[in-house]
């Protein structure tokens, strides 16, 4: 039989939740048999839980812009609302 190597599924095991790393260690403890259809579907899982993991930090970071942003516009908004009163009592006077 023809296996695949344990390093193939490897990722960095800090980034990996701790029962994805389990799960991957007890696959590589498995005869080259069992190994070869278990570690295919160890591999979807890795690269599912990497994506879902990038796609947040990414909607995090955005989510953090968007605070930013709003922080930034309710300052002008603010800036234009007294810039506004200013000139009215200007012409009230």
């Amino acid at each position: 039989m023809n296996s695949l190597p344990t390093n193939r599924i490897k990722i960095k095991s800090d980034t990996l939740p701790a029962e994805i790393a389990e799960l991957q260690k007890r696959v590589a403890q498995l005869p080259p048999e069992y190994r070869v259809d278990m570690e295919k579907s160890v591999q979807r899982v890795v690269e599912f839980t990497s994506r879902r993991r990038r796609i947040l930090n990414l909607v995090q970071e955005a989510l953090g812009q968007l605070r930013l942003d709003m922080k930034y516009l309710m300052f002008d908004l603010d800036a234009t609302r007294r810039e506004r009163d200013l000139y009215k009592k200007a012409l009230e006077d």
